[in-house]
């Protein structure tokens, strides 16, 4: 077993360039879904020539199975089964305070209607009771 020598203890790799984020077409996603199943390919080595990590691709096939394709050639996000259902118990939510908020504003529309009938019938004169004329 050779040790290094002490110079290799004190390097420091130095990265200069900056790493943006990947953007791929909607053909090129299509094509890494697609590329896999042909014959004498597999999902790492497809992964591979396309610099992502493999377990990415694999998500993405799955997505695709479960009927992400549809967004993928829409050129859509594709959103997990968790996150709808997070989306849709939000929904059902805000669904339930506006019923009880619009609910409250009828009441008090009817309340407001009596308060406006009382007030009226109290500030109408009334005629005297013997007219004598």
């Amino acid at each position: 077993m050779s040790r290094g020598s002490a110079n290799d203890k004190d390097a420091v790799e130095i990265v200069a360039t900056v790493q943006h984020r990947r953007r791929w077409s909607v053909s090129e996603k299509i094509r890494m879904m697609e590329d896999p199943e042909r014959p004498g390919m597999s999902v790492s080595f497809v992964a591979r020539q396309n610099s992502i990590a493999p377990n990415r691709l694999f998500r993405c096939r799955n997505l695709v199975k479960e009927g992400g394709l549809s967004a993928l050639k829409a050129d859509e996000s594709v959103v997990g089964t968790s996150e709808a259902k997070q989306h849709k118990n939000r929904i059902r939510e805000l669904e339930r305070i506006l019923g009880q908020k619009t609910m409250e504003v009828e009441i008090l529309q009817e309340a407001l209607e009596v308060a406006h009938e009382k007030k009226w019938i109290a500030r109408k004169p009334s005629l005297p009771e013997n007219d004598s004329r």
